[in-house]
């Protein structure tokens, strides 16, 4: 299977913005990059963006003055530098959207529909990722919760400042282990009830207070599927802005091979060889399974597993 995301590249992991966080407290600059031409910004709604329609595909990084013709909220999210230009993130309200979609010279699509079918940039989806995050936790985060006031943005939008009781407000990301389960030439992969028709991909599940990445990924592994596991190791992570949490790829080694399902998590769970999985990566299992897209850790996982020596 062709893709823009190679093995070990998965979506989301290649930065080219200088974050320049030294900026986030100079207002007045940070005022005056609004109004420079080398501006851009990307335009976040909910998990989608704007975009404005071109000959040769949509394009998402706009001017300041495009996206606020195009109805986006004033108050921009400063994320950073590419080339001394600044790029912001901007929201857009539900009004806007309504008037967007009528319009034959831009529009909102979904981002994870586009980065799946290489309709951006790989390289700025980073970027956008951070955008959407952020943009989000604006729209959550509107009152304080310590004591219920509405707060401001502050620090170029990486802060919410309360005005009564003077609490500071961070956005926040929230860990995710995300693992290859294996047993000799076997691996265990599940599907939930969401997922498209036929794939199946890594488990995974939150890490939870005062937990280590390692017993995060046992007990997960334990509770959805009764498989008990250990030699639990890293390999790399993946910023995952749904809405804004890291996922953490890891291996295990199983030591129990008897699956019992957690139906309240998964519908499905079951160890592949390794000759199914390579077949459901590449979309020629004859039973019409597939596994995770490119776009996501989890294909990298069980890519990486498939290159080792058998």
């Amino acid at each position: 299977m062709s893709s823009a995301f190679p093995l070990g590249q998965p979506a989301f992991v290649s930065n080219i913005l200088d974050r320049a966080a030294h900026l986030r407290a100079d207002d007045a600059r940070l005022m005056a990059m609004e109004d420079r031409s080398d501006t851009r910004a990307y335009v976040v709604h909910r998990d989608s963006l704007v975009v404005k329609h071109e000959d040769g595909g949509p394009r998402a990084l706009l001017s300041i003055k495009e996206a606020l013709a195009l109805g986006a909220n004033p108050g921009t999210i400063f994320l950073g530098l590419r080339d001394g230009a600044a790029v912001f993130g901007m929201g857009i309200g539900a009004a806007a959207i309504e008037t967007l979609v009528t319009r034959s010279d831009a529009g909102i699509a979904e981002l994870r529909g586009m980065a799946m079918q290489g309709m951006l940039p790989e390289e700025q989806l980073s970027a956008i990722a951070m955008a959407k995050s952020m943009v989000n936790w604006h729209q959550r985060h509107g009152y304080c919760a310590n004591c219920g006031q509405r707060t401001a943005m502050a620090q170029g939008g990486w802060k919410r400042d309360c005005p009564a009781c003077k609490a500071e407000h961070f956005p926040r990301t929230d860990p995710v282990v995300i693992m290859l389960v294996t047993s000799g030439d076997k691996c265990l992969l599940g599907r939930q009830k969401q997922f498209p028709v036929g794939m199946y991909s890594c488990l995974a599940g939150f890490v939870e207070a005062a937990e280590t990445i390692e017993d995060a990924v046992r007990r997960e592994i334990l509770e959805e599927s009764g498989i008990r596991c250990a030699d639990v190791r890293y390999y790399m992570t993946q910023p995952w802005p749904y809405p804004s949490s890291l996922m953490i790829g890891c291996t295990a080694i199983a030591t129990t091979e008897d699956i019992t399902i957690d139906f309240t998590e998964l519908e499905d769970a079951r160890w592949f060889s390794r000759d199914e999985a390579a077949q459901m990566l590449n979309r020629q299992h004859p039973d019409g399974l597939v596994g995770p897209h490119p776009f996501a850790i989890a294909h990298h996982l069980v890519g990486r597993w498939l290159e080792q020596d058998t």
